[in-house]
């Protein structure tokens, strides 16, 4: 690997590229990453900077990708005082209003938050690179943190269904993951965690939350595309959505970002 210094006002810390390796969301193509020295502990303004020009956190790593001929992953996040549901969101948001909110720090995490992770994982993610799940995947994804991170739990009566954990920032907050009761799929969990940490934002009398990469061509990925309005990080400035796009907008759009400059996003639906 060697040293990378991003255009950025964070020039003055250490970063790194690494080489080329399969990309996790679309087939068939290859991805690398530059991330931050991770013997670096990160302040919530610096998080919150690196979180503004592009960047995302994963156990005590903070990465971005930067891939040769492709700009799929864009960096999203919705303005919590403007985000207006649609008619499925407010379904999940009826639908959970028995549930109860606790928030505590990642590390006093429990066997009972392992418990439901790894069934989450067995259950809905058997495919997926994160199988099988361990106690100690668990803990470096999840628990351990370079910053200050926390869990949003959610409780019916006595039981946990549902954990997001998010990241602190000075505008907002960052989504990092969401595990729930495979058992409880009828409550849209994973929509209403997303609701949840919205709600949560505006408390804090914060403007974002941040969802990490949407990835047009990707259709996993493809639901962020439902929190509107959306801002996009397109060519290093951040640009809103201000309606859901078509399947074949959103095809449209992932083919651009692929094979066009990036002035010609203004030919998009993107406002």
């Amino acid at each position: 690997m060697k040293s990378y210094h991003p255009k950025s006002l964070l020039n003055d810390l250490q970063y790194y590229i690494t080489p080329p390796h399969d990309c996790s969301y679309l087939e068939n193509k290859s991805a690398r990453m530059v991330f931050l020295d991770p013997i670096h502990r990160i302040d919530v303004v610096t998080l919150s900077e690196l979180s503004r020009v592009g960047f995302r956190r994963s156990g005590d790593f903070v990465y971005r990708p930067e891939c040769h001929l492709c700009r799929q992953c864009l960096s999203c996040r919705v303005p919590a005082h403007d985000f207006q549901m649609n008619s499925v969101q407010k379904k999940a948001w009826k639908r959970n209003q028995d549930l109860r909110m606790q928030i505590m720090p990642t590390h006093q995490a429990s066997q009972i938050h392992y418990e439901l992770y790894e069934r989450y994982i067995n259950e809905r993610h058997a495919d997926g690179d994160m199988y099988p799940p361990s106690l100690d995947q668990f803990e470096k994804f999840l628990v351990h943190s370079c910053t200050e991170s926390f869990f949003i739990e959610l409780w019916k009566d006595d039981q946990l269904i549902c954990v997001s954990t998010s990241d602190k920032m000075d505008d907002g907050l960052s989504a990092v993951y969401t595990f729930f009761d495979p058992n409880e799929s009828r409550r849209s969990l994973g929509v209403f965690a997303i609701l949840k940490q919205l709600e949560y934002v505006k408390t804090l009398n914060l403007d974002y939350l941040y969802l990490g990469y949407w990835v047009p061509h990707s259709q996993k990925m493809n639901y962020k595309s439902q929190y509107i309005p959306l801002e996009l990080l397109l060519d290093g400035q951040w640009r809103r959505l201000n309606r859901a796009l078509s399947a074949e907008e959103i095809q449209r759009l992932g083919n651009s970002l692929m094979t066009t400059l990036p002035s010609e996003w203004n030919n998009l639906i993107v406002e």
